[in-house]
């Protein structure tokens, strides 16, 4: 027994003395950090704020730039007439070329001097299958709104008169099929004697716009009523505008800011850009399809099969979300970053956004944050469409079925083989349902139409919500190729309306050279590597990328980068180097340097703090050390 006894005096007493040192270390670190494992909120504060700053903005360089297409008193010109006659448009394509196409429209109308029609968007007829609650136009847009807003500068009708609609019926006016960027020598000299002659003209417009990009000094009224119909007149319909919101309201919600992402992987830019082989199986067949059938059309003047990898590497293709992922990470977002997705085609699916949802789980679209009630809210009351589910045939009668089997033949004989099993819509339907069966893409049924018309309504909302991000940035834009796209229309709002706020606008070539360094070490990049990323993205955000930007895409596409025409700066000698700009008027300089003054007030305190801790957390690398191969570098820590 003893033993026994000894053991366990021996044991009491370890327990008790392991008791005694666990309560002087929780008396230890209590003492000396204020709380038995307690992190002051106050020591993190100034390195929070500091990569909130990096992360989310404003940039200061273009916090002195302010839109003025619909804030400066406009010239007083005569009231518009419209007496040169009517012009009524039918607009193709998706909610991007509809939106940069109105915008020319209004332009052209007040350039001749004629009443415009409310135009015909083709996607959204009636025809197609959306609710007979809406018409064409007013199935995305306002249309009492639009009408009432241009009352001084163009005569709007939403429909033609009677007797000109009866021409109309019989194919007596004239019509003219628009190029992208149409002069106005061509509207002048051919479209305007038409006009006057037969009192009313038809336009097809098809490829996102139908007027240059880029008018004589002289017509900066004609720029700024474009940025005023994109950007203030042309007002989406309630039922959307109240969607958007909505989603925008739960996003701030959560109490941090949101980054709207768009990926860009849509078929046709795939198709255009030769970008098929970056996928793999039935992606790549339904991309060189495409791009033969754009061939055939002349859209395209090249072969039809082409080194989609180099492609990539010299930029022409969009970024994967994977890449965009890394790009982000490296930047410096946090793993709980709220990523928007928008647009309502990605390309090969959610599949595709699996690498960045690896990445950031909080990746979040539109039927995330929004009930399908509240989508059908937008969608309207529509008709129940015929079911294309293909029945078994009748089961024949029992009589019918004896008298088969007498007829049969002499026995024994084996039995007949089994019928053909049908297949069903969900194991057909979508991208990938055809390629299968033909070599032929079928004609579109009417559920594909409807389909069609919803992705403009998505669109209309996705704009709404990328337009008021706190920060965007896109898969691709092609502002400088054959027509515009919804990222560039997003950019262009955005540097309108609020010029500081973070957009990025990346150079895919350069993206794709640094990627191409580390193609080992994805998820492990050297310290430098990471530098020069960030360098070029943080120039991408200042006056260095709108120049570049204008440069590249001014040329093309108007809309997406509205500089300098429709905005004006206070004195800033970052945008010294950007020409044309003007100083806005004193009215407005009184009336922001009120609001300036109360912001910087409130910015320099903390400013004058944080400095030192700033220059703490990033340090500039030496030259030496930029120089360095990638592969020399120490690799960084993948939370760094």
């Amino acid at each position: 027994m003893f033993p026994t006894s000894k053991i366990k005096l021996i044991a009491y007493l370890g327990i008790a003395l392991s008791a005694i040192s666990l309560f002087v270390h929780l008396f230890i670190a209590n003492s000396s950090a204020g709380g038995p494992y307690k992190v002051h909120v106050d020591d993190l504060y100034p390195v929070q704020k500091i990569w909130h700053r990096r992360l989310w903005g404003p940039v200061s360089s273009l916090e002195t730039l302010h839109p003025i297409a619909n804030a400066t008193p406009r010239k007083k010109h005569p009231a518009p007439s419209g007496d040169n006659g009517f012009i009524y448009a039918k607009i193709y394509g998706g909610f991007e070329k509809i939106q940069s196409s109105i915008s020319d429209l209004v332009a052209v109308s007040k350039l001749l001097n004629a009443t415009l029609v409310i135009p015909e968007i083709q996607s959204s007829l009636r025809s197609k299958g959306i609710s007979t609650k809406f018409k064409s136009f007013s199935y995305i847009y306002d249309e009492d709104s639009f009408i009432s807003a241009l009352s001084k500068d163009v005569v709007i009708v939403k429909t033609l008169p009677s007797n000109l609609k009866e021409a109309r019926k019989k194919t007596k006016f004239p019509t003219f099929s628009t190029k992208g960027s149409e002069s106005l020598n061509f509207y002048l000299g051919r479209v305007l004697p038409k006009l006057k002659e037969s009192k009313a003209i038809g336009l097809i417009v098809s490829q996102g716009g139908c007027l240059q990009a880029i008018l004589p000094p002289t017509m900066i009224e004609y720029q700024r009523l474009r940025c005023r119909v994109a950007f203030h007149v042309l007002q989406f319909r309630s039922e959307v505008r109240a969607l958007g919101k909505r989603i925008v309201g739960r996003l701030r919600d959560f109490g941090r800011p949101y980054l709207a992402y768009h990926p860009g992987l849509v078929r046709e830019t795939l198709a255009y850009h030769g970008c098929a082989e970056n996928f793999q199986d039935v992606h790549t067949e339904l991309i060189q399809y495409l791009r033969k059938e754009m061939i055939k059309k002349g859209i395209i003047k090249e072969e039809l099969s082409v080194d989609s990898f180099s492609r990539k590497r010299n930029g022409s293709c969009p970024l994967f979300p994977e890449e965009v992922g890394l790009t982000l990470r490296a930047m410096g977002y946090p793993l709980d970053t709220l990523i928007y997705v928008a647009g309502s085609e990605t390309f090969g699916g959610q599949r595709v956004l699996i690498p960045l949802r690896a990445l950031y789980p909080n990746l979040l679209d539109r039927t995330s944050l929004s009930t399908d009630q509240e989508r059908q809210a937008v969608v309207g009351p529509e008709l129940p469409l015929p079911s294309d589910i293909p029945y078994p045939p009748p089961a024949k009668p029992s009589d019918e079925l004896l008298e088969e089997w007498k007829r049969a033949g002499p026995r024994p004989r084996p039995l007949p083989p089994p019928p053909a099993r049908p297949f069903y819509p969900h194991e057909k339907q979508g991208w990938y349902g055809w390629i299968a069966e033909s070599e032929t893409e079928p004609t579109p049924s009417l559920t594909d139409l409807r389909s069609t018309a919803h992705r403009l309504l998505w669109d209309a909302v996705d704009y709404y919500v990328s337009v008021e991000a706190d920060a965007f940035f896109p898969g691709f834009t092609n502002a400088a190729g054959r027509q515009v796209d919804f990222a560039a229309l997003v950019m262009g709002h955005r540097l309108y309306q609020t010029p500081s706020v973070f957009t990025y606008r990346p150079d895919r070539k350069t993206l794709a050279e640094l990627f191409g360094n580390i193609t080992d070490n994805l998820y492990h990049p050297p310290r430098n590597w990471t530098f020069l990323l960030r360098s070029h993205l943080n120039k991408s955000l200042s006056t260095d990328g709108l120049i570049t930007e204008a440069q590249i895409s001014k040329s093309r596409s108007f809309l997406s980068h509205p500089l300098p025409e429709c905005s004006c700066t206070t004195p800033n000698p970052n945008l010294a180097q950007y020409k044309g700009l003007e100083e806005c008027p004193d009215w407005m300089v009184r009336d922001l340097a009120l609001v300036s003054t109360i912001s910087k007030s409130q910015s320099e305190d903390e400013d004058a703090d944080l400095l030192e801790d700033d220059l703490e957390l990033d340090p500039e690398p030496d030259k030496s050390d930029s120089n360095r191969g990638s592969d020399q570098d120490e690799e960084m820590d993948p939370d760094d």
